[in-house]
């Protein structure tokens, strides 16, 4: 569902945990990044962003169970950019994720998303109980 006021547009939408359901959301949030002249820099910040995040809660958080859903939510001005995404899982220990950079770690296939999603996100934190991240991005000055 998607609203707009004070300049500021808002979405919401629900999907199951199947890879590509939440195509409709991603288009939707880059399209409105579009209409308001968001750099092609920063879309494709929030885009892998986004994308990195809804794998994450599909894959990890509800491990691929199509009668679990992923809620995701958007709100959008021209200062910035505020996403959310929540799966039914239990969380996850951040301290736990292995650092991608490390020598030791290159070839293990997780903790790249979150590494993603932090360095191209302004600000990054994690709901309460772990099974959400919130993700705000800020304009890239443009000199940058």
């Amino acid at each position: 569902m998607s609203t707009q006021s004070d300049n500021t547009w808002r979405y919401n939408a629900s999907f199951p945990s199947i890879f590509g359901a939440g195509d409709a959301f991603v288009d939707a949030v880059l399209q409105e990044l579009e209409r308001r002249a968001w750099s092609p820099k920063d879309s494709f910040a929030v885009r892998l962003a986004l994308e990195e995040a809804i794998a994450n809660a599909v894959e990890h958080g509800n491990r691929r169970n199509p009668s679990k859903q992923v809620d995701v939510f958007a709100e959008i001005s021209l200062e910035r950019v505020l996403l959310s995404v929540r799966d039914e899982g239990e969380g996850f220990d951040e301290a736990a994720t292995p650092n991608p950079t490390l020598d030791e770690n290159l070839e293990i296939p997780t903790g790249r998303g979150l590494f993603l999603i932090r360095s191209f996100m302004t600000n990054v934190w994690r709901g309460s109980n772990g099974a959400e991240i919130f993700m705000e991005k800020t304009p890239t000055p443009n000199d940058a």
